[in-house]
C-alpha cells in the first residue's frame, strides 16, 4: 500500500516511517524541509506545508492511506487556528484523490468543558478530519508516550534527574495510562490491516494505570535516583508551568501546554482495539529503560 506520513520528522513519525517500510508499505514522508530530513532508504520525500494550501496540491495522487500526526505544541497566539487551517487544507487536498484511509493520533482525556486548550484543539482537528472528508478516519487517542524524543517523558526525566525532593501540585495524583512508543507504532501500523477499524475511534494505553507521582518515582528507580514527592494545594497549573521553566530544559512552548493538560485524568476506557489486534504491551519500567538507553531526547513534537 502506498502510504503518506505527515509529520514524518517528528517523534512519532520518526518511529512510524521505518515500521511501515518493514511492514511492506511504500512510504511517502511529508516534511516542511526536505534538506533537513534524513529519510530512511526507500522512502520517498515530499516537501510541503499544510498551512500553505497550494503546496499540498497533487500530494495524494496514488496515495491509498495517510497518517495525520500534525499538531502545534505552542502557547499563546493562534495555535488552534493553525491546527484548524492545517486540517482543512489536508482535507481539501485529498478531494478527488485515491486516498481512502486516514489514521489520526490524537490526545486521550475526558470530554467536556474541562479539556485543556490543546486537547480541545486536537479534538477539533479530529472532527474536521472525520466530518468534512471523503476518506474514512481511524482515530487513536493516547496519553503520555514513553520514548526517546517524547516531550512529556523528557519533562518527567529532567524533573527526576534534577530534583531529589519535589514540591508538587495536587495534579500529581491524577491518573494516567502511559504507553511505550513501540506499542503506539504497533497500533498505528496494525489498523491499516484491520479494515473494520475504518471510521472508528479507539483509546490506547499501556498495561498500567499510574499517577504522575508514581511515574516519576518509578522513572527515578530506573535512573537510580527515586525522588521524594510532596504535593501541596497552592500550586496552580499556571504556577506549575513557570516552575517547569526554572527546573527543566523543555521549551516553554512545549512545557506549558503539557502542564495545562495534566488536570485531565487520561485513562483509556476502551478495550475494543485489543480484541482486533494483538499487541504485547510494554511494562512501564521497561519502556523507561528503552527510552533512556536510546540516548538524550532531541527536540520533541509529541
Amino acid at each position: 500500500m502506498r502510504v503518506l506520513v505527515t509529520g514524518a520528522s517528528g517523534f512519532v513519525g520518526g518511529h512510524l516511517v521505518p515500521a511501515l517500510l518493514e511492514a511492506g508499505h511504500e512510504v511517502v514522508a511529508l516534511v516542511r524541509d526536505a534538506d533537513s530530513y534524513d529519510a530512511p532508504e526507500g522512502v520517498e520525500v515530499a516537501e510541503a506545508d499544510l498551512l500553505d494550501r497550494e503546496s499540498v496540491d497533487g500530494l495524494f495522487e496514488g496515495v491509498e492511506a495517510a497518517y495525520y500526526l500534525v499538531h502545534s505544541m505552542q502557547i499563546g497566539g493562534d495555535f488552534a487556528e493553525r491546527d484548524r487551517l492545517a486540517a482543512r487544507n489536508f482535507v481539501e487536498a485529498t478531494r478527488g484523490s485515491d486516498l481512502r484511509r486516514v489514521v489520526y493520533l490524537g490526545g486521550l482525556g475526558e470530554t467536556g468543558d474541562v479539556l485543556s486548550e490543546h486537547l480541545e484543539s486536537r479534538r477539533e482537528v479530529e472532527t474536521i478530519l472525520s466530518e468534512k472528508a471523503e476518506f474514512e478516519l481511524t482515530t487513536l487517542r493516547a496519553a503520555i508516550i514513553v520514548g526517546d524524543g517524547s516531550a512529556s517523558f523528557r519533562m518527567i526525566r529532567e524533573l527526576v534527574a534534577k530534583l531529589p525532593v519535589m514540591i508538587t501540585p495536587r495534579w500529581v495524583h491524577n491518573e494516567c495510562q502511559p504507553i511505550a512508543i513501540a506499542d503506539v507504532v504497533a497500533y498505528l501500523v496494525g489498523v491499516l490491516d484491520a479494515p473494520e477499524t475504518a471510521g472508528e475511534t479507539y483509546e490506547i494505553g499501556g498495561p498500567e494505570v499510574l499517577t504522575y507521582a508514581e511515574m516519576m518515582r518509578r522513572t527515578g528507580r530506573v535512573m537510580g535516583t527515586e525522588p521524594r514527592i510532596v504535593s501541596v494545594p497552592v500550586l496552580t497549573p499556571n504556577l506549575s508551568a513557570y516552575w517547569m521553566d526554572l527546573v527543566t530544559d523543555v521549551p516553554k512552548s512545549i512545557a506549558h501546554p503539557l502542564v495545562a493538560g495534566l488536570k485531565n485524568p487520561v485513562v483509556a476506557d476502551d478495550e475494543r482495539i485489543r480484541d482486533l489486534m494483538s499487541v504485547e504491551l510494554t511494562p512501564f519500567d521497561e519502556a523507561v529503560e528503552r527510552a533512556l538507553a536510546d540516548g538524550a531526547p532531541a527536540d520533541a513534537h509529541a
